[in-house]
């Protein structure tokens, strides 16, 4: 597969391109294009306790006929009905009918109760009972991994965060630092620049590589945020979509293209009202970076 796995601190691997559900909502539609998803090659499913869809993963996910063990699936903590962590992962695993998932993050860290040391303790310990074979963060700053590393037996394994060229700017320090402690960083919504925010300084240059590569902007999009050592999360109900997505781990950018991308990452986000930009992000967790980007 052009998408290379990664290989996590605790020895496991990772796609490098993982199906994502949020916003799919539930029922029979999320069911099935999940299972379409998989059919054209997607190995990793990405959920989440607040997405709603666990039922639907695991369901897409037996109904595609592959062994558990080929399949990658992650879930996240939200703290749903008060629930805790403990509780949270057995729900999960109940919903997805699995035994266990290759991947639990605690969602954001203000779901880290009482306090990030506390909640990790009990991420550890679902790692140790084999109801989640890795474990990580979304939504961590490079401050609060560092809280979480100073008492951490298990260093996380991933840190799920939002990241285009418009923030890498603010988020290059969280890279950084992650690389630093071997965390890799799964970067979702990589494709905002073209579905929410046209008409700003990304348009042309992106518009140019295309050309020259015969690919399509989201191709070019995805192959930057491949390049900066990410696992990538994206979705489509297209199949010509999907297809796209996967070629794109063929593609290789110059580093004249990288630096291009960059540039006009680095000039800002076109202007859109502050409910657009809010809808962008997506969950409450995300105020820190809204208050980075304004």
């Amino acid at each position: 597969m052009p998408w290379e796995s990664h290989k996590l601190n605790d020895g496991s691997e990772i796609p490098g391109i993982a199906f994502g559900t949020w916003k799919l909502g539930q029922g029979e539609g999320p069911t099935n294009r999940i299972g379409q998803a998989v059919s054209l090659g997607f190995t990793h499913v990405d959920t989440a306790q607040l997405y709603r869809n666990e039922t639907e993963a695991g369901n897409a996910i037996r109904a595609s006929g592959l062994a558990r063990e080929d399949i990658f699936l992650t879930t996240k903590y939200w703290g749903t009905n008060g629930l805790d962590i403990p509780t949270s992962i057995r729900n999960s695993l109940e919903y997805l009918g699995m035994s266990y998932v290759d991947l639990y993050l605690i969602h954001s860290p203000r779901l880290a109760v009482p306090d990030i040391p506390t909640a990790w303790k009990e991420m550890e310990q679902i790692k140790a009972e084999g109801l989640a074979k890795s474990i990580g963060v979304s939504n961590f700053t490079a401050n609060d991994l560092a809280i979480l590393l100073k008492s951490a037996k298990v260093k996380p394994a991933v840190d799920q965060v939002l990241l285009h060229p418009y923030v890498y700017a603010d988020q290059r320090p969280l890279l950084e630092y992650a690389a630093q402690h071997q965390i890799v960083i799964e970067a979702y919504s990589a494709l905002t620049p073209i579905t929410h925010l046209r008409g700003g300084p990304l348009d042309a240059p992106l518009a140019a590589i295309s050309k020259r590569l015969g690919a399509t902007a989201d191709q070019v999009l995805l192959a930057w945020t491949k390049a900066k050592g990410t696992v990538v999360i994206t979705m489509s109900s297209k199949i010509t979509r999907l297809e796209g997505y996967l070629e794109a781990g063929n593609l290789t950018l110059t580093e004249e293209d990288m630096k291009t991308i960059e540039v006009a990452g680095a000039q800002g986000r076109p202007l859109v009202p502050a409910h657009i930009w809010k809808r962008v992000l997506g969950e409450p967790s995300f105020k820190h970076i809204l208050s980075n980007t304004q």
